[in-house]
């Protein structure tokens, strides 16, 4: 997947997307996550064995919202293959603008759900053929693609094909780093950033890059 500037730049572009709204939607839940699904899994087997029904039923509903978004994505993907990456980030973008909205009237709860059937659906913007394709609302694949590739490249093979996994890792940490200085001061209104001035600018760009000729 990582295997073009292009594609380095577009996908840790949405990485730092996912980071930032992660890191809102980390503070305003208190401790639950919009995208990163591993950590709501741990926190609802911990709600389970204290018998924290409201949290467990909380952590539930989010990764039930985020299965829901990843199988809207790949039904806008399957069989269109890289041609369909404008239109998810489009979906995403009016996803993210309507939790500004929701937000705006005082629906919260409705704002975080369409943050997480966001987050869900961005995962689809790298699918191929048969399921398969690059996360991007999370990186524990990809720290432990950076140390396998490490291990290949002390042992002879490509020196920097570690790099572009590690840059995955790193621009999820500064997206992360923006959403909190951004829930600091504006609170869940901080969205609008990331569906005015990243969402659609990556689906712009992506579909220009599109539109030019092939050699």
């Amino acid at each position: 997947m990582l295997d073009s500037r292009r594609n380095i730049a577009l996908a840790c572009a949405l990485s730092m997307l996912a980071g930032y709204v992660d890191g809102i939607g980390f503070l305003h839940l208190g401790g639950l996550f919009v995208s990163f699904m591993s950590g709501n899994s741990t926190r609802l087997g911990v709600s389970l064995a204290e018998a924290q029904w409201w949290q467990a039923a909380s952590a539930l509903g989010l990764i039930a919202l985020f299965v829901a978004g990843a199988a809207a994505g790949s039904l806008v993907v399957l069989g269109g293959g890289a041609e369909r990456q404008p239109w998810l980030l489009l979906i995403e973008t009016g996803l993210l603008a309507g939790a500004g909205l929701c937000h705006a009237y005082g629906l919260s709860n409705l704002a975080i759900a369409a943050i997480v059937l966001a987050m869900g659906l961005e995962n689809a913007v790298f699918q191929i053929d048969g399921g398969a394709g690059l996360g991007l609302t999370y990186v524990t694949g990809a720290l432990v693609k950076v140390g396998q590739f490490l291990a290949v490249s002390l042992t002879g093979g490509p020196r920097w094909n570690w790099a572009p996994n590690l840059l995955l890792w790193a621009a999820l940490v500064a997206g992360s780093a923006g959403g909190a200085l951004g829930y600091a001061r504006i609170n869940l209104a901080a969205i609008w950033f990331a569906a005015a001035a990243a969402a659609l600018a990556l689906a712009a760009i992506v579909a220009a890059a599109m539109r030019r000729p092939r050699a």
